[in-house]
């Protein structure tokens, strides 16, 4: 099985890398960004055209939620235009492609989680990117797997974990909005979810949720993680009055009953994966 990662750099793609070796039977070719800009429909034909990929994960995104309000062209390139690219190249090449997509393509306006079948809409430039994303890929090509996920964080990059630890050391004052609700995920889960999804090899082609089980505000993920390291001072207040450009859904929990029961793959509570995450975070940095 051979397979294709982009966006080999950001967190899930750093995980991607890590958990590769699990998976001898596999032959991976990681590329970031540099090494392969997916807006260039140019460069996605030449990888295609000089390699046999089975599958593609497409890793690659523009996440930058607050700066997407004022920058939706290249939001639009990276999170769109680059997906029909994608899709345009594996249905030439008989490729099935892996596509990350978001919670942020709902309003959270529903009281309850998104199942699949839920209607979309998004409120913010982010989220219509991401979802334009989904229907390029849907009208081009039949073997897909969108994958849906959440509040993502890990030992990689720029997120939420690693700026509350690092608050935590400096013992800083910190303020956060209790405003919304939604599902922390553990990056290094949704890597194992997608490897999952390839070792199946079945035809459950579509649309489906991750993130990892159990709901929080952001108030209770920064909770949670500085509980994690009880030695630290660090005064911590709720908030309802988080102010930004973008609009955030108040609740984007994610229904994840269909990746359950289609690919028999178990779900880690968020806290629990937390917790593991911050003790394999200790280690590689004692």
């Amino acid at each position: 099985m051979k397979i294709l990662v982009t966006g080999a750099s950001g967190q899930l793609g750093q995980c991607l890398q890590v958990m590769a070796k699990n998976y001898p039977q596999f032959t991976f070719t990681f590329k970031n960004s540099k090494e392969l800009n997916i807006a260039s429909a140019e460069a996605i034909e030449t990888i295609f055209s000089q390699n046999t990929f089975d599958y593609c994960i497409n890793a690659a995104a523009y996440t930058n939620v607050e700066q997407a309000e004022s920058d939706s062209e290249n939001a639009f390139l990276i999170n769109a235009e680059a997906v029909k690219h994608l899709a345009e190249a594996c249905k030439e090449y008989e490729t099935k492609l892996i596509h990350i997509s978001t919670d942020y393509v709902f309003d959270g306006e529903k009281k309850s989680p998104y199942n699949e079948e839920d209607q979309v809409n998004p409120i913010n430039v982010y989220g219509a990117s991401k979802l334009k994303g989904e229907q390029y890929l849907q009208e081009i090509l039949k073997e897909h797997y969108i994958l849906r996920t959440s509040w993502l964080y890990s030992p990689f990059g720029h997120n939420f974990l690693k700026t509350i630890l690092k608050k935590a050391e400096e013992g800083a004052s910190l303020q956060i909005t209790t405003q919304q609700q939604g599902n922390p995920t553990n990056a290094k889960d949704l890597a194992a979810a997608i490897l999952h999804i390839i070792d199946k090899d079945k035809e459950g082609y579509g649309v489906y949720h991750f993130s990892n089980q159990g709901k929080a505000t952001w108030y209770d993920f920064a909770k949670a993680i500085i509980d994690l390291q009880p030695h630290k001072e660090v005064s911590l207040t709720a908030s309802n009055a988080y102010k930004t450009k973008a609009k955030r859904p108040e609740n984007s929990c994610l229904d994840k009953e269909k990746i359950i029961r289609t690919f028999k793959f178990p779900i880690l509570e968020w806290e629990k994966s937390l917790g593991k995450l911050y003790q394999e975070y200790l280690v590689s940095r004692a």
